[in-house]
């Protein structure tokens, strides 16, 4: 009995991260591709495709940690526009922490000290510290926003909606209206 409630947990959240990781590699393979054809007008190669997966894979990863730790759950009985929004600055600011620890640790691995992970961060500069931010802020609303409706709505609900031919979705919400008890207030 343990062992079925433990493979259930780990396909759920092995699940839960590959989607996490997937999302966050399309939209960081996007604008990896959009930073690449940018550069190529100014004669200017960018092959740094790899890091958009990694960096999906990482944060994938802090994403979930930070639902671990119920991070932005305090507006969720607000309208889904008020928690999306925080928990996306929430988990935006998570995922900042957690860069700013992985390059101080990074330069602590190389044995240049605490400060010299983020001496390296503060060499690209406020522009494209927060050019990143942005770029993170605004791919991480659509994914809380969908996460939120999920919630709100029912995750099979919600699936149904994007994976079901019409006919077929039709007729399981109304198989479902039938099966509620009627409301004759």
């Amino acid at each position: 009995m343990k062992s079925e409630v433990f493979k259930q947990k780990l396909k759920h959240e092995l699940t839960e991260y590959a989607v996490n990781a997937a999302y966050l590699a399309i939209v960081f393979a996007a604008f990896t591709w959009y930073r690449r054809l940018i550069l190529a007008s100014y004669d200017i190669d960018y092959t740094n495709y790899w890091f958009a997966l990694i960096e999906a894979l990482i944060l994938g990863k802090v994403i979930m940690i930070g639902s671990i730790f119920r991070l932005g759950r305090s507006l969720e009985d607000k309208p889904l526009i008020f928690s999306s929004l925080y928990k996306t600055a929430v988990f935006c600011l998570f995922c900042a922490a957690f860069t700013l620890a992985e390059h101080t640790v990074v330069g602590l691995w190389k044995g240049e000290g605490l400060a010299a992970g983020l001496h390296e961060m503060a060499e690209k500069g406020g522009h494209e510290v927060l050019a990143n931010t942005l770029m993170l802020f605004v791919s991480l609303f659509p994914f809380f926003a969908f996460r939120e409706l999920g919630r709100v709505a029912g995750r099979d609900r919600l699936k149904d909606v994007f994976f079901m031919r019409r006919p077929d979705l039709e007729s399981r919400i109304e198989a479902l209206e039938k099966s509620q008890p009627q409301d004759n207030a």
